[in-house]
């Protein structure tokens, strides 16, 4: 979940995050051009107010009509001459006729197309030049043409013009966006970790739910969630789980306690039926098919009962993991049930590596394998083998117990295990259906697990896995 929700997280906040910055880098760009227009207005109106008295043209041999305008034009290109030189900017002023007046650098021409002879025509109609268009910092060929007019007497008799270049313009421009941009970069990463927070503030209640309810789910009982972290709803729902596992954890205790009292319990009055079952028989011929029938009937209740008791303490114990040679205990269980094999005809043999550690209950993994190994005796044919096998395979151990009996179909598989589940080809085979469950239970307890297959061409392949890893 947390892997869906980070992307979606930060993806919206990247996209706020340029929503916001992009228009703040646009209003940058715009107000350092605005503030350089303003500044060459100035510096246009300025020239202008030098050159409204500089109206008459100098002669042909290069004379004025008066000292007084000579000084005057001479002013103006001293200003025109160090301005250029000092900003590198191009100033000059315009006859009408677009003959200069001044200018710096000398020979400066009137723009005769774009934003420069519109701003000239603009100053000749008697209004200062619109703002140019918008310079970016990687035009590096544009330029700011500013007009301002020369007004004498109400009438436009000349025309100022400024032609700036724009490097230290997109020069400062661009400093300023590198520093939104790590702005924005800085409030990124501020924003992802607040993302990171965020989600494992309200995830972490979510996973230790999700851990307790596995826990649950694979046996132990008393898994809880602690319903101190996390939004309101999920400390509501944290607390609601921990009262329904209670509630189940009492009605399994109740079943257990039912279970096991009801099964000491009728332990006596069979006891007490079977040794009147057996005075009865001594007053009878020898023989009797009847009393035979009873009396197997009554053993196998006994039986029965004994598995229930059986299972409800193994439903009800812990387990008590240890570290534990499991190779050297299924080749301890193969040698106890050799001698039985043996009896039957049946080749009983350990296959596999000798020494496997893992972490298990030994006693509960060797009722486990008692089970399964009485179970594959119990169905292989006089002369078939029964192979038990310990086999690493990275953080497990698997005990594999293969016979070469009828085996199951594929609906047989999906049921075995069950309580009193047996298969209907083997009714006559003795056993009350509950070993396969209590084995179950034992594994469960210690987070083993037992799993079933075909063996081909024929058989039953039964695998227990132990985790190599403590818990």
């Amino acid at each position: 979940m947390r892997t869906r929700l980070l992307p979606l997280l930060i993806v919206l906040m990247a996209g706020v995050l340029l929503a916001l910055g992009i228009p703040l880098g646009v209003i940058t760009a715009g107000v350092e051009q605005q503030r350089v227009v303003v500044d060459r207005i100035d510096d246009a109106a300025r020239f202008a107010s030098l050159a409204q008295f500089v109206t008459a043209r100098p002669a042909a041999d290069g004379d004025s009509k008066t000292p007084e305008e000579d000084e005057r034009r001479a002013t103006l290109r001293t200003e025109l001459a160090r301005y250029y030189g000092l900003y590198g900017i191009r100033a000059g002023v315009f006859y009408r006729d677009h003959t200069p007046m001044a200018a710096a650098p000398a020979g400066m021409p009137v723009p005769q197309e774009g934003e420069g002879a519109q701003a000239f025509r603009e100053a000749l109609a008697g209004r200062r030049s619109h703002d140019p268009h918008q310079i970016w910092p990687w035009d590096d060929t544009g330029r700011i043409p500013v007009a301002s007019p020369v007004i004498r007497d109400g009438d436009v008799v000349a025309v100022v013009m400024t032609d700036s270049p724009t490097a230290q313009m997109r020069s400062h421009v661009l400093r300023g966006w590198l520093l939104i941009a790590a702005g924005e970069c800085a409030a990124m990463l501020v924003a992802v970790a607040a993302a990171f927070r965020l989600t494992g503030w309200v995830l972490r209640p979510v996973r230790v739910l999700d851990a307790a309810s596995h826990d649950i789910a694979t046996g132990r009982m008393n898994a809880r969630v602690a319903a101190t972290a996390g939004p309101p709803e999920l400390r509501r729902l944290a607390r609601s789980f921990n009262e329904m596992a209670d509630n189940v954890e009492d009605v399994l205790e109740q079943q257990r306690a039912f279970v096991a009292d009801a099964s000491h319990q009728l332990r006596n009055p069979l006891s007490a039926l079977l040794l009147r079952i057996e005075l009865l028989a001594l007053e009878l011929p020898d023989g009797n098919a009847e009393i035979a029938s009873v009396r197997t009937e009554g053993k196998r209740l006994a039986r029965v009962l004994d598995d229930l008791l059986d299972l409800a303490l193994a439903e009800h114990t812990g387990a008590d993991l240890q570290l534990t040679d499991v190779a050297a205990l299924a080749a301890e269980r193969v040698d106890s049930w050799r001698p039985l094999a043996d009896d039957k005809g049946v080749l009983l043999t350990y296959e596999g590596q000798p020494a496997v550690t893992g972490w298990a209950d030994p006693i509960a993994l060797s009722s486990a394998l008692d089970a399964v190994v009485d179970n594959a005796l119990k169905f292989t044919p006089e002369g078939r083998p029964v192979t038990v096998g310990v086999a690493p395979e990275g953080e497990r151990v698997h005990v594999i117990v293969a016979d070469r009996g009828p085996g199951l179909t594929d609906d047989e598989l999906a049921r075995i295990g069950d309580r009193f589940w047996r298969s209907g080809r083997h009714q006559n085979v003795s056993g009350s259906g509950l070993g396969l469950s209590i084995t179950r239970a034992l594994l469960t307890a210690g987070g083993a697990t037992i799993a079933y297959a075909p063996h081909p061409p024929h058989g039953l392949k039964v695998t227990v896995t132990v985790p190599r890893t403590a818990p």
